[in-house]
């Protein structure tokens, strides 16, 4: 399809548009500004449309007008450009988005499936649930398989996150922390449950985590981390080192992630 092949129509065409409106007084600098060009390149480009006989200069109050020939020339390329943007919506429509879950069943191409979250992992099964989708490619039980066609809402309970905020080198570091409060808090979970995933945040936290034996589950990009864990639903223990909890707590605030902050500096 013919959509402005030759360089420079598709300029043209927008400049005649503008022309097209036939506001008094209309400038080259305003059509600079609503084009995002130069007024160098739209001289330039006015002046072939002049030479061309799609433009007319120095009518009556408009500076220029659109000519017989111009009109016919912006409908037709107009009607060019709708039918090939109708065309890539039609191309976009028959665009299949797709989503892994694991399969908790043998699946075969073309079922109906139900969605569930179980510890930050979309899982696809016979068994009815809120969300649901069509399988695009058989599967096998524990197997990753394709989505298609997703709706209704996945059941998610948003889980919590613990930050403990650790003293700074300069407050004694790991040497300043009260361990056994850190270990009590690790051991007793949230919600009545272990937590999910624990990150780090510092080198502080890193110094804290090895002492304990506490396994990091990350340690870069923490804030954005935590925050995707918690929407998953899983329950996450941070380890942040003095004001680097506040990067933690503006992302979690930014979703309505609830949080809690402790602080585990010895006591005096």
């Amino acid at each position: 399809m013919k959509v402005f092949k030759k360089k420079g129509e598709l300029t043209h065409f927008q400049i005649l548009a503008e022309i097209a409106r036939g506001e008094p007084h209309l400038r080259q600098k305003d059509i600079a500004d609503k084009l995002g060009i130069t007024v160098q390149a739209v001289s330039e480009n006015i002046k072939n449309l002049v030479d061309e006989g799609f433009v007319e200069t120095g009518m009556g109050r408009s500076k220029y007008k659109i000519t017989k020939r111009g009109i016919e020339k912006v409908k037709t390329e107009a009607a060019n450009l709708r039918k090939y943007a109708d065309n890539v919506l039609e191309t976009m429509n028959t665009y299949k988005s797709v989503w892994p879950a694991i399969a908790r069943q043998k699946l075969k191409p073309g079922e109906k499936v139900w969605l569930e979250m179980e510890n930050g992992t979309l899982y696809a099964t016979k068994e009815k649930k809120s969300a649901y989708a069509e399988v695009l490619n058989e599967a096998t039980t524990g197997e990753d398989v394709a989505l298609i066609k997703l709706g209704g809402t996945i059941e998610l309970k948003p889980g919590s996150v613990i930050i403990l905020k650790l003293p700074t080198i300069n407050q004694g570091g790991s040497r300043a922390c009260d361990l056994e409060k850190i270990i009590s808090i690790y051991e007793k979970g949230s919600d009545n449950r272990r937590f999910d995933r624990v990150g780090e945040m510092g080198t502080v936290s890193r110094a804290v985590t090895e002492k304990l034996d506490i396994k990091a589950d990350f340690e870069f990009a923490t804030p954005d981390a935590t925050l995707a864990a918690a929407k998953r639903g899983l329950n996450v223990l941070v380890f942040a080192v003095g004001k680097m909890t506040n990067s933690i707590t503006r992302k979690l605030d930014s979703e309505g992630v609830n949080y809690v902050i402790k602080d585990v500096t010895k006591s005096e």
